[in-house]
């Protein structure tokens, strides 16, 4: 994995100058671009992608962080929000590393809240956590914004099912919040990557919060009506 990625950051950074300038002559388009990713532990394994313009989504079902960097190139997105762990509990050097805390700020704050979750030292979480932060930095190479997301808590917090135990109606949850275009049979993959991207629009938008630092994960902030 490590010679891949190493391949891939020189590929995508000889890229970055040209997609920066690229940007800034978009830097005036009203609508926000959004392209969440709902990552897997594996390249053998699907991976959801959305690609969020406004509130439109489009979908699809890919495999390597080529097909991943290929779709953000194309949609040149203002942020990508990732459904992966992409930092290490303090004190820890490697995801191999076995000394430090099984949890991070970010992971603290969430226990805090009641939202489930699993510790980046767990086994399967081992695997997602070491792809998601070689490919941060490979995006974040190609000249794009990169933060952490978890659609799950996201999804809690928005009072609508985890795909896990209702898939229909999380995309009728989503429907709700604005989104357009989810099709009939979406994978969840797919509806966690639409829900990635939404908080991430939300983000933008002035609408969602860092937990657990600036390097944490970030949610949707619900808003309390003012008494009047």
């Amino acid at each position: 994995m490590l010679s891949v990625a190493l391949g891939l950051l020189l590929t995508y950074g000889s890229r970055r100058e040209h997609e920066i300038s690229e940007r800034r002559s978009m830097s005036r388009r009203k609508r926000h671009v959004v392209t969440g990713v709902d990552l897997a532990g594996s390249p053998g394994r699907a991976t959801g992608v959305c690609i969020l313009r406004g509130l439109t989504a489009q979908t699809y079902i890919v495999l390597t962080d080529e097909e991943i960097m290929d779709l953000i190139f194309q949609s040149r997105p203002d942020l990508v929000p990732i459904d992966a762990p992409l930092t290490l509990p303090a004190h820890r050097h490697t995801i191999h590393d076995r000394s430090g805390s099984h949890f991070r700020e970010c992971d603290l704050a969430l226990r805090k809240r009641g939202i489930r979750f699993f510790p980046v030292t767990l086994g399967p979480m081992r695997m997602l956590t070491e792809r998601g932060m070689a490919l941060k930095k490979i995006i974040e190479t190609g000249g794009f914004r990169v933060i952490e997301c978890y659609p799950g808590a996201a999804q809690d917090v928005w009072g609508i099912p985890r795909q896990r135990r209702d898939r229909a109606g999380l995309a009728k949850g989503l429907r709700k919040l604005d989104i357009k275009g989810l099709q009939p049979g979406m994978t969840g993959d797919e509806l966690d990557a639409v829900t990635a991207a939404l908080v991430g629009r939300w983000f933008l938008l002035g609408k969602g919060e860092m937990i657990g630092g600036a390097e944490g994960i970030v949610l949707p902030k619900l808003f309390q009506k003012k008494r009047q």
